[in-house]
């Protein structure tokens, strides 16, 4: 048994397969992923720009300094808010559109932008870091489905890749706006206060974007939505496009009108799904990809490079090779298939943080700047070349195509919910852990999750049932 993915037109492929489209052959849903996409850059944005202000709200506010619980509820806010915009973004997205759920999630992280730029302390700060993390939850629901949504099955994992390229190279973004302003008066604030620009941004290009055309056929509004599949397909495909979705659509009506939460748990076919959705979100997470981007700059200080621009201009180096995997993984995805990806993947995220772990383990206070300083460095990059083709998209992609439509908004919600949740505990508690039991440690416990991860990928494709090929 397989679980039912989006609708696509794999008999009139199977008919014309030299009718295939490329990744670049349709202008029109190219520029619909990368407008949609850039709440994917708000989302990397953010995540980067943080771990370089950190430096500096540190230097202007001493109790910040003085308490690592404060330097990590500064970061971790953020994600606070995400958890409830990705819990309620579901809800947002089937009952208003995918379009709108995109508007309100960019005027709040504007608002949010606003708050932190002009923030006279550091809880108001942290209040703004939570207006900023409602509407990146928003948004992290919203991109990944209304991208698949408008795009043709033989490129989806492409495009629906485009948005975590977006958020990579948001984080690479966040790192030249980091060095950028690091001898500029009130540096943090101008850091966090810039992330109010691709919001606005974005907000005015999506006033002329259309509804996902799936979402439009939920809704009956069927000739909005052929407006929309016309503008993706060519005549001939197009009739099969809309036979996909009326039968979609009949059969969603047949099963049930009204999708609670509980209902995600009440039938096996779906349980399983969001088991698999949530589980890779999961460990996304606890294999630590967010625990560097938030802190690399702190790593790389750890590791002995006590300035703050060589921390900065190091962590761009990481975050660069961030943005290029990903690209790596837009090619990969549809060609390598998500299991193999993911496996590969997480089997070199494993020998990273090994490495990384021998690098601490190996320092001394007397050995700054020496082998084992440059060596977590290398640990660092090799563990973003690892992570960014592979379990960087593959999370995101599989969430977004391995729901029946009915439930899409909802466990895709769900699912990005487990992954802030995720975020959040490891954002909160890897400094303290790494003062507790030492940072060599610390990464040593990321690399079993990341065995773990391993046999869950392993047995989610293969013993369950659930295709994620």
């Amino acid at each position: 048994m397989t679980l039912e993915t989006l609708p696509g037109s794999s008999g009139y492929l199977d008919l014309f397969p030299d009718r295939r489209m490329s990744y670049f052959s349709n202008p029109y849903v190219l520029g619909l992923t990368v407008i949609a996409g850039i709440g994917g850059l708000l989302f990397g944005y953010d995540t980067g720009v943080i771990s370089g202000a950190l430096l500096y709200i540190k230097d202007d506010f001493e109790v910040v300094n003085q308490s690592s619980f404060l330097q990590e509820t500064i970061v971790s806010m953020a994600l606070v808010g995400a958890i409830i915009g990705a819990a309620s973004g579901g809800w947002i997205n089937d009952a208003y559109g995918r379009k709108k759920a995109t508007l309100l999630a960019d005027v709040v992280f504007t608002a949010g932008a606003v708050v932190m730029a002009a923030a006279p302390d550091p809880y108001v700060l942290i209040l703004g870091r939570f207006f900023v993390g409602l509407g990146v939850g928003i948004a992290s629901v919203t991109a990944p489905v209304y991208i698949a949504e408008a795009s043709p099955s033989e490129v989806r994992g492409g495009l629906v890749s485009t948005n975590v390229l977006m958020i990579t190279g948001g984080q690479f973004l966040s790192y030249i706006v980091n060095l950028a302003f690091t001898e500029v008066q009130g540096t943090w604030r101008w850091m966090l206060g810039v992330s109010a620009i691709p919001a606005v941004i974005q907000f005015f290009l999506m006033l002329f974007m259309p509804e996902s055309p799936r979402w439009l056929f939920m809704k009956n509004e069927k000739d909005k939505a052929i407006v929309v599949l016309s503008r993706i397909y060519d005549i001939a495909r197009l009739e099969d496009e809309v036979d996909h979705l009326s039968a979609a659509e009949e059969e969603e009506r047949q099963r049930k009108k009204t999708v609670r939460y509980l209902d995600v748990f009440r039938t096996k076919e779906i349980r399983l799904a969001f088991l698999a959705g949530a589980g890779l979100q999961a460990f996304q997470q606890f294999t630590g990809i967010n625990t560097v981007m938030y802190y690399s700059p702190t790593i790389v200080q750890m590791a002995g490079f006590n300035s703050n621009k060589v921390a900065l201009l190091l962590s761009l180096i990481v975050a660069a090779m961030n943005a290029a995997g990903t690209v790596v993984g837009i090619y990969l995805i549809d060609h390598f298939g998500r299991k193999k990806l993911a496996l590969s993947s997480l089997s070199g995220v494993i020998v990273s943080l090994v490495i990384l772990a021998g690098a601490f383990f190996a320092e001394t206070p007397g050995s700054s700047n020496g082998i084992y300083g440059w060596l977590a460095v290398i640990g660092l990059a090799l563990y973003i070349a690892f992570f960014a083709p592979g379990m960087g998209p593959v999370p995101w992609t599989v969430n977004s195509e391995i729901y029946p439509e009915q439930y899409r908004g909802i466990c895709g919600g769900m699912s990005a919910t487990v992954n802030w949740i995720s975020n959040l505990i490891v954002a909160q508690t890897f400094l303290t852990i790494a003062e507790a039991v030492g940072t060599g440690v610390t990464f040593l416990i990321l690399a079993g999750i990341a065995l773990l991860a391993v046999v869950f990928v392993t047995v989610c494709a293969g013993d369950q049932g659930i295709d994620i090929r």
